[in-house]
């Protein structure tokens, strides 16, 4: 049975994470140079900086130019968005809108009377604004609604899949709004959802995020025919 041996990367990678844990660094805090860290782990720079560049395309860490190592913002996810995906043809697109139809509609049921709905409200007050202009501004701003319904649900694991799905397919997700063409009846499901959230109705939530997917998909279906 042939074992197979960790790279020296890996190793680091470890001792990256393992140094921010038992230092009781969070996302944001610094850390130490590269060449502090290369000293401590008695490796070269460039090897180490080898183990920085995997910690950085996950999030655990942030290397800003010109003022150092910090700790990242999605250091404690344990869902990640694949950063090489290409964009889905159109039958792997209805079953990305098949997905967030299983996952999102529950969700919205459970976050239906939790606290945090006022932010929901201010997400959707900056949707309005963008009604009738910056497409990308709208379309941040309604992606922001459905990743902040999810994780009201109190469960970060789903929370973060459905975030990981809204980043990974941006772009296919900027394509359905262009394609279901009607922002005012977008706007208006999304106003709906919000208020059965904010009245604790956790049925009609569910429900209502439920159709509102279902009709997404039904238009874009009918588009790419």
């Amino acid at each position: 049975m042939m074992v197979v041996r960790p790279s020296l990367s890996g190793v680091l990678t470890e001792q990256v994470l393992g140094l921010i844990t038992e230092s009781g660094l969070q996302p944001g805090d610094r850390l130490p140079t590269t060449r502090e860290l290369a000293q401590r782990f008695a490796v070269t720079t460039p090897t180490l900086r080898e183990a920085l560049r995997r910690l950085e395309a996950t999030g655990a860490i942030e290397m800003r130019h010109g003022s150092g190592l910090y700790v990242g913002a999605d250091i404690e996810r344990v869902v990640l968005p694949n950063p090489n995906m290409r964009a889905m043809p159109g039958g792997q697109l209805l079953d990305l809108l098949d997905a967030r139809i299983l996952i999102e509609p529950p969700l919205a049921g459970l976050a239906a009377g939790r606290p945090g709905a006022q932010e929901l409200r201010e997400v959707l007050g900056q949707a309005a604004m963008h009604l009738r202009g910056d497409d990308a501004e709208l379309h941040e701003a309604n992606m922001t609604f459905h990743r902040v319904a999810a994780r009201l649900a109190g469960n970060s694991v789903l929370g973060e899949v459905v975030d990981s799905l809204l980043r990974v397919h941006a772009s296919e997700q900027r394509e359905i709004l262009r394609l279901f063409d009607d922002r005012r009846r977008d706007h208006d499901e999304h106003l709906a959802i919000l208020e059965a959230i904010e009245a604790g109705d956790a049925a009609a939530a569910e429900e209502l995020m439920r159709s509102h997917l279902i009709d997404v998909k039904t238009v874009i279906e009918h588009r790419l025919m």
